[in-house]
């Protein structure tokens, strides 16, 4: 009986991690290649890498507002491509390579994520990937 019952758990179990494979979402015309995805969903969880504000032509905009609303397009592109939103986010870091441009983010940060905002750390570094001044990543879920 106990032989069933730990094979009736190995076969619940097994089914579980089989519906929570990975899932790659890119954005169309990104590419490919790079040594990261650029999302993973894992079930109803969604997982972005740092984006930063590079535009189309690979450039970040001088006016840190542009960067710093190239950087949330980026990470809401990637996000619809697998279906999601912003409004799914529920907990986003922020890296800033100057912590006097906080209030500057704050501003552009707020007209893209509404009430209830996802939880948020921001932290100060030395130094990002370029000419960056921004980096976010997005973590997300789905309610059902």
């Amino acid at each position: 009986m106990q032989t069933l019952r730990f094979l009736t758990y190995l076969a619940v179990i097994g089914g579980c991690l089989a519906a929570d494979s990975k899932k790659v979402v890119q954005p169309p015309g990104t590419a490919q290649g790079r040594p990261f995805s650029a999302a993973l969903e894992i079930g109803d969880t969604l997982y972005v890498s740092g984006m930063t504000g590079s535009g189309k032509d690979g450039k970040i905009s001088d006016k840190f507002e542009e960067e710093v609303q190239q950087t949330l397009d980026n990470i809401s592109a990637t996000m619809k491509a697998g279906g999601w939103s912003l409004a799914d986010a529920v907990a986003v870091q922020v890296y800033l390579t100057d912590m006097d441009l906080f209030s500057r983010m704050n501003a552009v940060y707020i007209t893209n994520f509404k009430e209830p905002r996802p939880t948020r750390t921001t932290v100060g570094i030395a130094k990002l990937v370029g000419t960056a001044k921004i980096e976010i990543t997005v973590t997300a879920r789905r309610t059902k």
